[in-house]
């Protein structure tokens, strides 16, 4: 049986949601973030040694990392589903954007995360401007320019072609579903990108990614 070590608000809402797509069983292990800091519960330690999520275990095996995780489960269960096959255009698209969701994407839209709370967070008066000026420089000089060229960037690439590997929906969709909709959240992706919108109100729309809500409970991002 797969189990999903599944964070509330977190990259494994999109296992569950794979898991969804590919009609496999799996069971659903629950972690609350502390709600102070927002961090995983130490638990998850004992599950990986990083104790972050998503991780999921199945048999023997742990795997960690998003983009490790879609790989292993549409390789083994996928049967050919959910990604082109090898030696095409579409196969390297699809490829590149399960990287690119983690490794190009995420970055900036974390560093706006964290630059947020230094804006809001709690901190003595007199250190409170100093530190609010600090954050809005770095936001509006780097963090949201970047954010603005990967989002432009994206929706040209939608502009190509109805999904990110191709013609036919596929695990990059789902691995690119979570960057999309942080941006949303919090990063400005808004009526500017229609085609983006476009991507985002589809994939709401799938049966399985509803179904996947149900299971893994409140997910923030969409609030």
């Amino acid at each position: 049986m797969i189990i999903v070590h599944h964070l509330n608000n977190s990259r494994s809402q999109r296992v569950l949601w794979l898991l969804e797509e590919l009609g496999l069983d799996y069971e659903v292990k629950r972690y609350e973030r502390d709600p102070k800091t927002m961090l995983a519960p130490d638990t998850l330690r004992q599950v990986h040694p990083l104790g972050k999520s998503p991780v999921i275990t199945d048999g023997d095996l742990t795997i960690a990392e998003s983009g490790a995780i879609v790989e292993y489960l549409v390789d083994r269960y996928g049967t050919g589903r959910l990604a082109p096959g090898r030696g095409g255009e579409s196969r390297l698209k699809y490829t590149y954007f399960l990287h690119y969701a983690e490794g190009s994407a995420m970055p900036p839209l974390l560093l706006k995360l964290v630059f947020d709370r230094i804006e809001k967070g709690p901190m003595p008066f007199f250190v409170k401007p100093i530190a609010k000026a600090i954050a809005g420089r770095a936001k509006s000089t780097f963090i949201e320019p970047q954010i603005k060229r990967h989002l432009e960037y994206l929706e040209s690439e939608l502009a190509q072609r109805p999904w990110f590997a191709g013609d036919e929906f596929s695990a990059a969709d789902i691995q690119m579903s979570f960057p999309l909709e942080a941006a949303a959240a919090r990063g400005g992706l808004d009526a500017r990108y229609p085609k983006l919108q476009a991507f985002l109100e589809r994939i709401h729309q799938r049966p399985a990614y509803r179904k996947a809500l149900e299971r893994g409970g409140e997910y923030g991002l969409l609030s």
